[in-house]
């Protein structure tokens, strides 16, 4: 086995150019497909997030009072939905927007009246994950006599999960696209590489040499250009993710919202193993036109 590495090194070595694309080839691919599977992930947490803990904030006419609070909640707990529900006072939710908005307390100061309705605050249940259930239940709330607007960001939602879908597709199709593109390059490299060897070859069967003895070392030649590879993309989907979490971390606005994990060690893992079979399956597609292997 040490006789089969130290070859497969020195083929690489001494093909450098070849080796060079192909390893790059690799690495684009695998940095094409780990960027959709860190997409994939963080989306994935995200609308499970708000899944678990979505609310739905329904605004109250201006002539509510606080005695029709119990009777309202009540109303509303009978969608059997619902997780919680907070009152959130006119006075409260003005103070709230003082604090959030800073750089516009002088104005919000200078207010004569409070323009802000009281509100509550309902939170559904973990088990509600339907859009359709959740636009029955704010529907329900949006008809009931005091409340005068629902809002639960349906819209901008609604279009997140779209998009997260829609990237799902392209991103199965892209990545397909990406590693066919590897595995021909990785091929046609090893095929050069038999072509540039192929008296040597021819001299191994002569003095009894096995195709498999042959055959070998340009298995762990493309093993090696797979993990190399792989390394390589991931490196790289590193270095931008340092840079794109640190512009998030130092917007305020956005670090409220998202929250970007890198990928899983079990991630990291399962795809440099995956550039080591396409690497090696390259190899295996080229040399079963040479050798019975």
């Amino acid at each position: 086995m040490f006789y089969y590495f130290k070859r497969a090194v020195s083929d690489i070595v001494s093909n450098r150019f070849l080796n060079a694309i192909t390893i790059v080839t690799i690495a684009l691919s695998i940095l094409v497909v780990s960027t959709f599977a860190l997409f994939f992930q963080n989306a994935s947490r995200i609308i499970d997030s708000w899944n678990r803990g979505l609310r739905v904030m329904a605004y109250l006419e201006a002539d509510f009072s606080r005695s029709d609070l119990a009777g309202l909640k009540e109303e509303i707990l009978t969608s059997g939905s619902v997780k919680n529900i907070t009152f959130i006072s006119k006075e409260q939710a003005l103070d709230l927007l003082k604090k959030e908005m800073s750089t516009r307390r002088a104005f919000l100061e200078s207010l004569e009246e409070n323009p802000l309705p009281d509100a509550l605050e309902i939170q559904l249940k973990a088990s509600v994950k339907r859009w359709e259930t959740i636009n029955d239940i704010a529907g329900r709330i949006r008809n009931l006599a005091l409340v005068s607007g629902v809002e639960y960001g349906e819209k901008w939602l609604g279009r997140f999960v779209t998009v997260f879908y829609f990237f799902r597709i392209t991103g199965y199709a892209v990545s397909s696209l990406f590693f066919m593109i590897a595995l021909f390059i990785t091929a046609n490299t090893v095929r050069l590489s038999i072509y540039s060897r192929r008296e040597e070859v021819e001299i191994m069967r002569l003095v009894g040499a096995t195709d498999r003895f042959i055959a070998t070392p340009f298995y762990i030649e493309g093993f090696l250009q797979g993990i190399i590879g792989g390394s390589l993309g991931l490196l790289l989907l590193f270095a931008v993710y340092l840079a794109l979490s640190s512009g998030i971390e130092a917007s305020t606005s956005l670090g409220l919202f998202f929250d970007v994990h890198f990928l899983s060690p079990g991630y990291g893992i399962t795809i440099i193993l995956f550039s080591a079979f396409l690497g090696w399956l390259g190899c295996y597609l080229s040399l079963k036109q040479f050798l019975k292997v």
